[in-house]
């Protein structure tokens, strides 16, 4: 298969596995899908591809980075990649700010029908400065809901075994000094009830 042929089928996967994401920017959802790798397989038949050897995945403003990224896609059309690494991570800006959301883990998987995304080993999310880690994080992209654990295995190990997590203070509006309180005012266009 020429290198032409193997691009564009890449593309081609990629654009169908990653368009769903939707921790990404609704913008990057239409840019142009770039991967760097060692080695690529594509298998057809099985609707699978596999990228090997400090792989990088960019798409707008989302960027993996993995050792291995394996992406599926079911009959309906479903989607699943894993990335593994040590540790595999992303980075993506966030729908509407400008804070970026990162996530680290030995494996990080992306499911479209679910709707999320999970981290496992030595798995950590930060957003602005809030951070996230525990063994396993799992994330909804429809809801925006985060759920650490810890690993039990390892409850006897100092810092070890539990999920922790650090939530700054989020910002208060700025108090303006200069408004007036509002104050009741009688209104002349408005008639009198006669009894």
């Amino acid at each position: 298969m020429s290198r032409t042929a193997i691009n564009a089928a890449l593309c081609s996967l990629l654009l169908m596995g990653w368009n769903n994401l939707a921790l990404a920017e609704h913008a990057d959802r239409d840019k142009p899908i770039h991967v760097e790798s060692d080695r690529v397989v594509i298998d057809d038949a099985k609707q699978t591809s596999v990228f090997e050897g400090q792989v990088e995945l960019t798409q707008g403003t989302l960027f993996i980075q993995a050792e291995k990224i394996v992406l599926t896609q079911d009959k309906l059309g479903n989607k699943h990649c894993t990335a593994t690494g040590s540790p595999a991570n992303f980075r993506q800006k966030h729908e509407g700010t400008d804070q970026y959301m990162e996530g680290y883990g030995d494996r990080i998987e992306y499911d479209t029908r679910t709707e999320t995304v999970d981290f496992f080993g030595h798995a950590r999310v930060k957003r602005d400065q809030d951070d996230v880690q525990g063994d396993h994080i799992a994330y909804s992209t429809r809801t925006e809901v985060f759920e650490v654990s810890g690993d039990p295995t390892r409850l006897n190990d100092p810092d070890k075994g539990r999920a922790h997590a650090v939530i700054q203070p989020k910002a208060k509006e700025p108090a303006s000094g200069s408004a007036a309180p509002l104050t009741i005012q009688t209104s002349p266009t408005l008639s009198k009830q006669k009894p």
